[in-house]
């Protein structure tokens, strides 16, 4: 499913009249046709497409961050592709007030990096890192990941952002990440290490073990790493529940 499948972006469209323009055959923003909806959502629908087509083709994709329910971010995840940016961060507790980030590991396009406190991780890094990516996807990361970031480095990240949190709990997977990933049949090199190992190995680190870094950095990057495959896995059963049901017979969009 693409955002260009997508109505309930547009002010007073919900997913009931979302999806009775589905099944009117209205599945596309190319598609739309005045006499399908009153004519003050027909206007309304009619300047969404305008705009979002010109800020789709020009790669704004902030502009859906703030028009698109959160709920919903999943449906810009076709568009982004490789350009998916699947982030996780390591910190020395949960409290953003009290504790901080140690490490931002990001896995985009097939290449994974970790910004290290101390070294490159550096407000200035992040933002110019973070600034074109398409599609945020994490795991519990509107709770914990993101506010972190933005408190810790004074950023606000105007990112649409799909959170595997809670987008497996809609389609029947439940648990933590190490959870979902037993269940997709993911194994990692470290297996044995937790959040609570990420905060020791630290400290021993801060004490001069660089090896501890080392294998931090390798915990921390499997967590981007792994949440590609569980993506496309969730989105793919997302777009079944939501749009496939109603999808036009040779639509193949």
């Amino acid at each position: 499913m693409r955002i260009e499948n997508s109505f309930i972006p547009v002010r007073g469209v919900g997913e009931k009249t979302e999806r009775k323009l589905w099944k009117a055959g209205v599945t596309h923003w190319d598609e739309f046709e005045h006499d399908v909806v009153g004519p003050t959502l027909s206007t309304r629908i009619e300047t969404f497409i305008e705009t979002a087509s010109d800020r789709l083709e020009r790669a704004q994709y902030g502009f859906f961050a703030d028009c698109l329910p959160a709920n919903s971010q999943w449906r810009l995840f076709e568009n982004a592709g490789s350009d998916a940016c699947y982030l996780d961060i390591e910190t020395t507790g949960l409290s953003r007030h009290r504790d901080v980030v140690t490490t931002v590991s990001m896995h985009q396009g097939g290449s994974t990096e970790t910004l290290v406190r101390g070294r490159d991780l550096t407000r200035q890094r992040l933002a110019e890192r973070l600034a074109d990516a398409p599609l945020l996807v994490t795991f519990n990361g509107r709770r914990f990941d993101v506010p972190f970031i933005e408190h810790a480095f004074d950023l606000d990240l105007q990112v649409p952002h799909m959170d595997l949190y809670s987008a497996c709990r809609t389609v029947g997977l439940s648990g933590g990440l190490s959870d979902v990933e037993r269940q997709f049949g993911i194994e990692r090199d470290d297996p044995d290490i937790s959040g609570r190992d990420a905060v020791r190995l630290w400290h021993e680190y801060e004490r001069g073990d660089e090896a501890a870094l080392e294998t931090l950095v390798r915990y921390n990057q499997a967590d981007t790493i792994n949440l590609e495959p569980i993506a496309r896995d969730v989105t793919s059963r997302l777009h079944d529940s939501v749009f496939g049901t109603v999808r036009r017979s040779g639509d193949e969009t």
